[in-house]
């Protein structure tokens, strides 16, 4: 099997496990580690890198995750497609623990993180506006639902710091803003997804509500969201693997690359070398020219 994968996935160490004929490989990247190494296999004809985000031993909280090495390793591997499964709260009533929101937004309250590949001389700004590709959403909606579990087909998850939980009157504030999920990992993890051009879908996978949605709710521990997470492991599983069937055969048609055109901050905005430049940087760090 070459070191090469069309299709990511961050999540667990889980995954893999239902696999054969896994192969792991370490991945060098400018950024220093990533979380671990990437154990890549096929599923169902297509060629697939999965990642535990915090290490296959759980070794790495939230906010120490290389989110840029883990992100840039994957475009290395030459994938363009990520799913980007996750535990998190719930800030609604109606979104129980138990349930998946496919999130369409993320609002970013975390601090310090390093979130961006363009940190000069390339400068690029590039749209936040809708970071979680459509058709993606579409697939993952569609194989939830027949997989029996509640789907929630929007959702805003407000990404926090961690490794903490809220107050009450932080997780109070969000629910009053209308917000329905809450995270420590999806910022900038999404985010830099969309700007080396990798289509992006998440699932939240509900394990709790947050301290402030529930009069009388008990605060959230830890245990309670590893005992729901892993009530549900097998179930995120399942999807995951069928959304992978179910990707488009040709997946630059879904238009993640196509999207930073133009983005360029440097006075070439109208260049036809807009994506390749920084491409051709990437890959020649990989060694893969």
């Amino acid at each position: 099997m070459a070191d090469r994968a069309e299709i990511g996935v961050f999540g667990g160490s889980g995954f893999y496990s239902l696999l054969d004929d896994v192969r792991e490989v370490k991945v060098d990247t400018p950024y220093g580690a990533p979380s671990d190494s990437y154990f890549l296999a096929d599923v169902a004809g297509r060629s697939v890198a999965f990642l535990p985000r915090h290490g296959r031993r759980h070794t790495l909280p939230p906010h120490r995750v290389n989110y840029r090495a883990n992100v840039w390793a994957m475009k290395a591997l030459g994938v363009k497609a990520v799913i980007s499964p996750c535990a998190a709260g719930s800030l609604q009533r109606a979104v129980e623990p138990g349930h998946f929101v496919v999130c369409d937004q993320f609002v970013d309250r975390t601090s310090g993180r390093a979130d961006t590949f363009f940190d000069g001389p390339i400068v690029s700004h590039v749209s936040s506006a809708e970071v979680y590709d459509p058709e993606l959403r579409r697939i993952a909606i569609e194989v939830i639902r027949e997989h029996g579990i509640t789907v929630h087909e929007r959702g805003t998850v407000v990404v926090i710091q961690g490794p903490r939980f809220s107050t009450k009157a932080e997780s109070t504030w969000f629910s009053d803003a209308g917000w329905e999920v809450i995270n420590m990992t999806q910022y900038p993890e999404a985010y830099l997804c969309r700007e080396l051009g990798m289509a992006v879908v998440n699932i939240s996978l509900i394990t709790d509500y947050d301290a402030g949605v529930l009069l009388g709710t008990e605060a959230v521990t830890a245990h309670d969201v590893l005992e729901v997470f892993n009530t549900n492991a097998a179930r995120i599983q399942q999807v995951v693997l069928e959304m992978i069937r179910r990707f488009p055969a040709d997946l630059a048609s879904l238009g993640a690359g196509a999207s930073l055109a133009f983005t360029r901050g440097d006075g070439h905005a109208a260049s036809p070398e807009d994506i390749r430049i920084f491409e051709t940087e990437l890959r020649a760090q990989a060694g893969l020219d």
